[in-house]
């Protein structure tokens, strides 16, 4: 019996180590589970074990322990990154951009959680992935021990030998019949993610094409101000998952009756946005440039050079420029890029209310302070706002209460305290995020249709948009990358101009998109054209930079 307790135990670490990176997520949470797979690399890590017990390289073996233990710790963190993107954010992982954006991202957990929460969180990676090593480290001494056999290491060998055939079966599209299915290769992913860093590289190097200047006769608008607003993490979703759909439906109601109480009408459609689940600065540029912008590399090309933007085309036709930035806490230098007059961000909002979840200033606020702000300014030119909303941003939560009072929210004491305990006490739950979305979307829809209501009497048009849908946790998995856009006036003119474009009237729109988000932005310049002046047809909207 003594003699098999080498071979068993090393069919258990074969097991282990195999289900380590041959695993799958479990949608929506993030939990694994194992399909029966197997593991080429585990097959080419056998044969190299086998190999070093054949030559007696015994006086090397801890040596090669230690660098096969940490090579595979890393594929088990890699495969996790590969199998985790897509299901939540509705998109692979890219290490090229997306590891820039983790300084951003620790910077405000640093803000947003206690210190020895932070530190305890921390710590617990750390000591997750020392556990990790030890246990693979253990596992791959179990197997070597085994091979030391001649019997066990001979059949080890034949069996890696089948599993990497059958890979290469694979491969080639065999038609033969797979009783066993190799699981993709991690490695392969980090050589993708290389190639990707390489090709964005020099994308990012390349010379930047000269753009054609974006003019448009904005005299179907003239002496309106105009407001852009992007909301965050507004996708189809609200339309197409019955889970979030259903408990929107009254909001959605609610803001009809606000569009017509304040005297205006509304038209909405849906197009796609660039990006899902994340980097809403993609689908702003996308917008705002007119240029199809799907990743880092295109985004910093993109800005590299001068062009014109929608931001400095209502500048040149004597509008102010405003950004209202309440998630912004660092420099950002973009504003200089799109033409910004002046940018609001939390500083300059200067709130001093309760803190609700990761975000500072909620939308609500930001918008009445912004009301005294610009009252400050005395000046009397039309505005042109730009607003992407921080609220409505995941975890979603807790999300602040709509306060009705408006020139209350600029007082010392912004909300009644038992609605702050109310409001605190709505934490949101990880493993199921659709009911905090849903509050978030219901408390901007409130908060946008409250402003309407308070500016009733006001000359504006609102330009709503999603700038993508939410993690894939929320939309659902396989979810599109639609998004829907609302425009609000009392221009009749713009409105039937965009109904003839494929706009519905109301707040629904239809459910096909029109197309791309960037192409939207010709099409609400010909809307905003004087209706008495002949205007060219529209540029067509501009893709090049977008990623494959």
């Amino acid at each position: 019996m003594r003699p098999l307790v080498p071979a068993i135990a090393a069919l258990a670490a074969l097991a282990l180590l195999n289900a380590s990176v041959t695993f799958y997520d479990v949608w929506p949470t993030l939990g694994v589970e194992w399909h029966g797979h197997l593991s080429g690399e585990l097959a080419i890590a056998v044969l190299l074990l086998a190999a070093a017990a054949w030559a007696g390289r015994r006086h090397r073996a801890p040596w090669l322990l230690r660098t096969v233990a940490g090579v595979w710790l890393a594929l088990v963190v890699g495969r996790y990154a590969d199998v985790m993107a897509p299901a939540l954010y509705g998109r692979p992982i890219n290490l090229y951009w997306d590891l820039r954006h983790v300084a951003a991202v620790a910077a405000m957990m640093t803000d947003a959680v206690a210190a020895p929460v932070l530190v305890a969180g921390v710590a617990a990676v750390i000591l997750l992935l020392a556990v990790l090593y030890l246990v693979v480290r253990t596992a791959f001494a179990a197997v070597a021990r085994a091979l030391d056999a001649p019997a066990p290491r001979a059949a080890a060998v034949l069996a890696a030998t089948v599993v990497l055939a059958v890979a290469a079966l694979q491969a080639a599209e065999s038609p033969l019949p797979r009783p066993f299915i190799v699981a993709p290769a991690v490695s392969a992913t980090y050589w993708h993610q290389a190639r990707l860093a390489a090709d964005q590289y020099a994308r990012g190097r390349a010379p930047v094409a000269a753009a054609a200047p974006l003019t448009a006769d904005l005299g179907g608008i003239r002496g309106a101000d105009v407001l852009l607003v992007f909301m965050e993490s507004y996708g189809a979703v609200t339309l197409d998952r019955p889970v979030v759909a259903q408990p929107l439906a009254a909001t959605r109601d609610r803001f009809a009756a606000d569009v017509a109480a304040s005297g205006r009408q509304v038209v909405s459609a849906m197009v796609t946005s660039p990006t899902f689940g994340g980097g809403s600065w993609l689908a702003h540029v996308s917008f705002l440039t007119g240029v199809e912008t799907r990743d880092e590399a295109a985004n910093i090309t993109l800005m590299s050079g001068r062009r014109d933007t929608l931001v400095s085309v209502f500048g040149q036709a004597g509008y102010r420029t405003v950004a209202l930035m309440p998630g912004l806490r660092y420099p950002w230098p973009e504003g200089a890029f799109y033409g910004f007059d002046t940018i609001y961000g939390t500083t300059a909002l200067d709130y001093t209310g309760p803190r609700f979840g990761w975000w500072t200033v909620p939308d609500q606020f930001a918008l009445a302070r912004l009301d005294v702000l610009e009252r400050a300014q005395g000046d009397r030119r039309p505005l042109f706002l730009f607003f992407p909303t921080t609220s409505t941003h995941a975890p979603f939560g807790p999300t602040a209460p709509y306060q009705p009072d408006w020139p209350r929210l600029v007082s010392p004491e912004p909300y009644p305290e038992p609605e702050v305990a109310q409001a605190m006490a709505r934490v949101p739950d990880y493993f199921d995020l659709a009911p905090s979305y849903v509050s978030a979307m219901a408390y901007d829809f409130a908060t946008i249709g409250g402003y309407l209501r308070n500016h009733a009497g006001r000359d504006l048009v609102l330009v709503l948009i999603g700038d993508h849908q939410p993690a894939a946790a929320v939309a659902g998995e396989g979810a599109s990358w639609d998004v829907p856009v609302h425009v609000v006036t009392t221009r009749t003119a713009v409105l039937e101009r965009l109904v003839a474009h494929g706009f519905r009237t109301g707040v629904t729109p239809a459910r096909a998109a029109l197309g791309p988000l960037h192409a939207l932005l010709p099409t609400l310049l010909a809307a905003f054209a004087d209706i008495g002046v002949r205007t060219a047809a529209p540029a067509p909207a501009e893709s090049v930079l977008a990623a494959p």
